[in-house]
């Protein structure tokens, strides 16, 4: 190479890089914008409150009554928001509370790594934090199944009944692989990466996927802008799904406790099974073993029962919120026939519900 030509080479480059940082510089500083006006213009439903050496944790509690209902939102950056469909109707019935994780929307993040105990301390601590009292109805969504079995299992004299909205098995991964011929459980490394450069606007860039129209303001325009600051807590949760589903398998006995199991009627897309590789008729096995598990997880409870939801998808609480008011407030019921001493009429759903 001729000294001219390894002299344009080098400008080549060093204009690049220059592109680069200013690239950079310029992003890091759009971020930082979009950080402060998402801070001061989105405001928290609810209020902040302190779990502890000043961490804050965002909780929304509404209406009147006892049991409270606790929602516990799935693997996504919605944190509260995951309820803005069903939160007031609840609210008419008794009194509930939804909030955000450690690191979620407008939740503090920890230092300390992500399990389901710290979870579950979180959770009661900010329940405590806010003047909020047992008894407890939990309704978990998705992953949220476990993580309120993990809140029933670290206070088991608290919660009194159990919602499962679409909710994680134990088991899913390997009974998913066997039909799939792969691991169909979330990766962590893209989420990975997203936290790693979350500080540089990039993952304001990256395409998320179009909510539909149908679905509340807060995951489809408050939820978005909170995902750089709430993507680094996403990475942690998703690392840790196959310790929470292994943790889970040692939890399958809810006693006496009301549960409803609401399971999505809605297949998966034609869009979606190409995007992962599958043939129509895995898609038929998939929602097959998904019902199968679901059965079980009704099985958990004397007094359990599952309801498939036709219509909906994984988001029932946005596809199909009245079936989700519908059996919380189910469970609320039987939960306060238990404790006024009146037989609960839960056992007898269990066995003539159509599922």
């Amino acid at each position: 190479m001729s000294g001219r030509a390894a002299r344009w080479l080098k400008r080549i480059a060093l204009g690049a890089g220059a592109l680069v940082a200013v690239a950079l510089v310029t992003g890091a500083s759009y971020e930082q914008m979009m950080r402060r006006r998402a801070t001061v213009e989105l405001l928290p439903p609810g209020r902040l409150v302190d779990v502890g050496g000043g961490r804050r944790i965002q909780i929304d509690c509404r209406g009147e009554g006892s049991p409270t209902v606790v929602l516990e939102s799935g693997l996504d950056n919605f944190g509260a928001l995951s309820w803005g469909a069903v939160h007031d109707s609840i609210a008419t019935t008794t009194r509930v509370c939804a909030y955000s994780r450690a690191g979620i929307m407008w939740s503090d993040p920890s230092d300390a790594p992500f399990d389901l105990t710290s979870l579950a301390r979180d959770l009661h601590a900010a329940l405590g934090a806010a003047g909020e009292r047992a008894p407890y109805v939990m309704v978990g969504h998705s992953i949220g199944g476990p993580y309120v079995m993990a809140f029933t299992h670290a206070y088991p004299s608290e919660v009194k009944g159990l919602v499962f909205v679409d909710a994680s098995h134990p088991d899913q991964i390997a009974r998913m692989r066997a039909i799939a011929g792969k691991s169909l459980a979330p990766s962590p490394g893209l989420v990975k990466f997203g936290a790693a450069l979350a500080w540089s606007g990039l993952v304001r860039v990256f395409p998320t996927g179009a909510t539909p129209p149908s679905w509340p303001d807060g995951p489809r325009r408050v939820a978005p802008a909170f995902l750089p600051l709430s993507v680094a807590a996403l990475a942690q949760e998703t690392e840790a799904v196959p310790a929470t589903l292994d943790w889970a398998r040692t939890m399958r006995d809810l006693g006496d406790r009301p549960l409803v199991v609401l399971t999505a009627g809605e297949g998966e897309s034609s869009e979606s099974l190409h995007a992962m590789g599958l043939t129509r008729g895995q898609g038929d096995q998939l929602a097959a073993v998904k019902r199968a598990m679901h059965d079980e997880e009704a099985a958990w409870s004397r007094h359990g029962r599952h309801e498939i939801v036709p219509g909906a998808s994984h988001y029932i609480q946005f596809d199909r919120p009245a079936v989700v008011v519908r059996a919380t407030r189910e469970v609320v019921e039987a939960v306060r026939l238990e404790l006024r001493g009146q037989p609960s009429t839960a056992s007898v759903k269990a066995r003539t519900a159509p599922i």
